[in-house]
Order: C-alpha cells, then sequence, then structure tokens
C-alpha cells in the first residue's frame, strides 16, 4: 500500500492550490480518504474526508467553503482542491486512507507567503 502526494508549492495569499494523492496497492474505492496536513509547530490535524464514493464528504472548520475534497476512484486519485489560502494553511499535506491507517506518504509542501 502507497499514498503519493504532489501538488504542493508556493503561492501568495488569495492563491490557488490543486493537491493530488496516487493510491496504489489497493483498490481506492474499498476505502474512505482523507487529508491532513502538518503545519510549523504543530500537530498534524484532519483538513477534509470523503465517503468511498464520493457522495459525502466532511471539513475542518478552518478550511470549510475554500477546500473541496474529490475522488476519481478509476485514477486511483484523491484530490484537495485549495482557494483563497491564507498564511496559516501553510503546511506539509498528507492523505490518508481510513482501511489503511497507518499508512502516509512523504507528504507535500504548501508554503502561502506574500
Amino acid at each position: 500500500v502507497q499514498l503519493v502526494e504532489s501538488g504542493g508549492g508556493l503561492v501568495q495569499p488569495g492563491g490557488s492550490l490543486r493537491l493530488s494523492c496516487v493510491a496504489s496497492g489497493f483498490t481506492l474505492s474499498r476505502s474512505v480518504m482523507t487529508w491532513y496536513r502538518q503545519g510549523p509547530g504543530k500537530e498534524r490535524e484532519l483538513v477534509a474526508l470523503i465517503s468511498s464514493f464520493g457522495h459525502s464528504t466532511n471539513y475542518a472548520d478552518s478550511v470549510k467553503g475554500r477546500f473541496t475534497i474529490s475522488r476519481d476512484n478509476a485514477k486511483n486519485t484523491v484530490y484537495l482542491q485549495m482557494n483563497s489560502l491564507k498564511v496559516e494553511d501553510t503546511a506539509v499535506y498528507y492523505c490518508n486512507a481510513r482501511l489503511w491507517p497507518g499508512v502516509w506518504g512523504q507528504g507535500t509542501q504548501v508554503t502561502i507567503s506574500s
């Protein structure tokens, strides 16, 4: 089981990024998928969650209305569209499969700075 995140970068406040997480080693549709983030000096926190077939999503209050989680099970990929980015969104972002809670990728760095 492997999760590979990509799409991070340096953007100005108010900008957008789209993160991707490609899963391998299991059938993506079997698992609820999540995005977490860990900011500097902070604990890892849950950002967004999507049900196995995408019918249900849930977001942390801090990102609600700005971030959108989605998935394409045929492509074994989960996405996180991030709009109206703020400095406090700076973090390493990780995806995780609820079916394999102990498996983490390397994460992708998102830095919001002017």
